[in-house]
């Protein structure tokens, strides 16, 4: 009769077969290990590429955003919104603060002349020279691309002292005639043209009439302006303008004398003059006021 235990042979063969399929579970093992251990050495890699390239665009983009910006133009004369403020060649700079997302600004603009003009002294009545001084300060918010809302307070000082007042650069005293403050909106309807309405509040610098008993009404004058690009190619373009001033309150305004009209048309062409490497935007504008019968062709100069 065959024994059914299990012989010597069998034995060895089945303790081999044990240890050689134990053997291929701890390679297996080892294997999924080194594998887990490299899939994430290069998962940690890519991290830190990524990171480093993240680092690398935050800080570029930091970089990139410059909170201040300066500016300084050359002109041969000064006018705004029909008006000549100064007749002669002046220097005009500007510092202003932009946030991030480039909705917000705050900035300072300034212009003093190169030649004087002539104001009466009130207590002497000579004609007195005097410079061309001026130092607003704006601030705008962009609500899109398309609507803004701004602020300026405009305090030309030209002549204040010369003429026998006494200079304060926070007066607002209607009288006095050089600081007032103005509330603006700006509406693109096309990308090339602009709705632009200006206000003057609170009667400031002039902005006001004699009543028949002798008091000032405040003439609270708006200004409104359609300026409209009709051609550009890449270093030249040409808009048009046309801008004219009404009062709800009073008939005199601001701009005019009498009753509100038609003060400010023209053109403007700028060109973009390359001098080296260098480029430099030249605006040529050709302004006519109707009421007032002048014309004039003023010269702007970005230097920077």
């Amino acid at each position: 009769m065959k024994s059914t235990l299990p012989s010597i042979k069998d034995n060895f063969y089945a303790v081999r077969y044990h240890l050689q399929v134990k053997k291929r579970k701890h390679l297996a093992t080892v294997c999924c290990l080194v594998l887990v251990f490299f899939t994430n050495l290069l998962n940690a890699q890519n991290t830190e590429k990524n990171t480093e390239k993240n680092t690398e665009k935050n800080t570029e983009n930091n970089t990139d955003y410059k909170p201040f910006s300066i500016s300084a133009h050359v002109k041969n004369m000064h006018t705004w919104h029909g008006f000549v403020v100064h007749p002669g060649a002046l220097f005009a700079s500007s510092l202003e603060y932009n946030s991030k997302n480039k909705k917000f600004t705050f900035g300072f603009w300034g212009g003093a002349s190169f030649s004087p003009v002539d104001v009466n002294n009130v207590n002497t009545d000579e004609n007195i020279s005097a410079y061309y001084k001026e130092l607003s300060i704006y601030t705008k918010y962009r609500f899109s691309d398309r609507f803004f809302i701004e602020a300026v307070t405009h305090n030309n000082y030209t002549g204040v002292e010369e003429r026998g007042d006494k200079l304060s650069y926070w007066s607002y005293d209607k009288t006095q005639g050089y600081n007032f403050v103005d509330v603006n909106f700006g509406y693109n309807v096309t990308p090339n043209t602009l709705l632009y309405l200006a206000t003057i509040i609170n009667g400031g610098s002039g902005d006001y009439e004699v009543q028949a008993d002798g008091s000032l009404k405040d003439s609270w004058t708006h200004y409104f302006e359609i300026n409209s690009k009709i051609w550009q190619n890449k270093t030249e373009s040409l808009s048009l303008f046309a801008g004219g001033a009404w009062s709800f309150i009073t008939d005199k305004t601001f701009y005019t004398q009498s009753a509100g009209n038609i003060i400010n048309v023209g053109a403007t062409y700028n060109k973009q003059l390359a001098i080296n490497k260098y480029k430099i935007p030249v605006d040529l504008t050709l302004m006519w006021n109707p009421e007032q019968e002048r014309t004039v062709l003023q010269v702007d100069i970005t230097l920077f």
